[in-house]
Parts: structure tokens; sequence; C-alpha cells
């Protein structure tokens, strides 16, 4: 015998999944149950990273965003060497913002101790991370917590963040590219990106091979815009070449302990 509500989650999944959003309140009607039930089904599905919850619905996810959890532990030693060839530029006594992502979080791991460094975020791994450092002090910006993203880029975050003076900011990327600049695959997290770099008097980017010369739909900012990219040992050096002459100022990792 089918579970029903298994049933009803799965095609619920499945029309998200083929780029359609879903009501709550539709979604009760057709299938004769209560709105707190599909919302229990719409919360599955989000914390599964199937999709985005929003007020009334869910939306599906867009196309190129991995949710933060299946990024987690992915890569490891090679943000690893991306963070430990950006540490010479953070300067003591600084105001920093880790934004979310996990190469961020691996960031928070690398900073220095003893160096008066305050660290905001709006990433809940990445302010757990630092909580358990025990040595630098933490500014969580709040709001709700996106599972996708990883942490907080609603309306109260950007009102948060409007407040801040940013010394330097660490900024996720989704893609990097001489043509579409700095850019990212979902709308609301480019423009709480594009609230960080307004905010931060230099921002920082530390990428993935696979995010030079890739395109997303949501412009962050010019190339020429951010102090420095940080790029892999191994990144082809045509992509970066032409990052260079788009404006880039780009330093090269070195390779990290599973090369």
């Amino acid at each position: 015998m089918t579970d029903v509500p298994l049933a009803r989650r799965d095609n619920i999944a499945a029309r998200l999944a083929a780029g359609q959003a879903v009501n709550a309140g539709t979604l009760a009607i057709e299938f004769s149950v209560s709105e707190d039930a599909i919302r229990r089904d719409l919360r599955a599905l989000a914390a599964a990273g199937l999709c985005r919850r929003v007020y009334g619905g869910a939306l599906p996810l867009a196309s190129g965003v991995v949710p933060l959890v299946n990024r987690l532990g992915t890569n490891v030693e090679r943000k690893r060497a991306l963070a430990r060839a950006a540490m010479p530029l953070v300067v003591p006594g600084s105001f920093l913002f880790l934004d979310n992502g996990s190469t961020s979080l691996v960031i928070a791991e690398e900073l220095p101790r003893d160096n008066d460094l305050i660290v905001a975020t709006s990433s809940i791994e990445i302010a757990a991370t630092l909580a358990a450092r025990r040595d630098v002090p933490i500014h969580m910006v709040g709001g709700e917590v996106d599972s996708v993203i990883g942490g907080s880029i609603s309306g109260i975050a950007l009102e948060a963040v409007a407040r801040l003076n940013i010394d330097t900011c660490f900024l996720g990327v989704c893609a990097l590219s001489a043509e579409g600049g700095v850019s990212a695959f979902d709308a609301a997290d480019a423009t709480f990106k594009r609230a960080l770099v307004e905010r931060s008097r230099r921002t920082l980017i530390l990428t993935a091979n696979e995010k030079i010369g890739a395109h997303a739909p949501h412009r962050i900012a010019a190339l020429n815009i951010v102090a420095r990219v940080i790029v892999e040992h191994d990144a082809d050096e045509a992509e970066v070449d032409r990052l260079r002459v788009a404006g880039a100022e780009i330093d090269r990792a070195a390779p990290g302990t599973d090369f």
C-alpha cells in the first residue's frame, strides 16, 4: 500500500524539479489536506535541498544552485589552500565579513589567532565554527535562514549589512568570467552579495577552477571592483589571463596536501 503523505510529497517534488512554483493553499485543496500538512511537506523538501521556501509556498531551485549541505566536506584541501593563500591579506584589527559558502567555512578555520579580528557573517555554519574557536568576536547577521544558501539573505539581513562598515569581505561566488564579471545563480543571493560589496572597503574572492569562465544570470559586480581574486594552483592560464585583461588582480594558491 502506498504511503499517501510520501506519495504526495514525491508529486510536489516532481513539480518543483520541473521548474514549477507551488502554492500551499492550492496544493491543500488539490490533495484534500490541511495547509499545515502541505507546509510540512515543503519544509521537508526544503531541508532536503529540493526547493526554496517562500511565503505561501515554495520555488524550484535556480539552475546551477547546489545546497550548502552538499558542498560541505568536498575538495576541502583545495579550499584550504585557497584560504591559506588569502591569510597574508588579512589586516590585524580589521572587521571582516565571511559570506555564505563552504570555502568561507574553511576561511573561518584558517583565520590567524591573536589578531584582534571581528568577524561578521550570516552563515550559521560559519558562526558555529568561529564560536568553537573562542578567540574571535562574532557579529551575527540575522533573519530567516535559507537552507540552500546556508545562511540568511533576507530583507532583515540586507538591513543589517547596510549598517556595517566592513574592512574586508570574503565574497562567495557562483561564476567568474571576463564577460559576465562576478555573478550568482540565485537572484536573492546576488542582491545580498551586491550589498556586501557596497558596504566593504575591500572585496576578496577565492574561487575553484570550475567557477572560472562560468556564467550565471545575476550579476554582482565587475571584476575591477574586486581587490583580489585567488585561484587554485592549477587554474587554466588562458582563463586566468582573460580575468586579468578584464581588470582582476590574481594570486595563485599553493598546491594543497591532496595534490
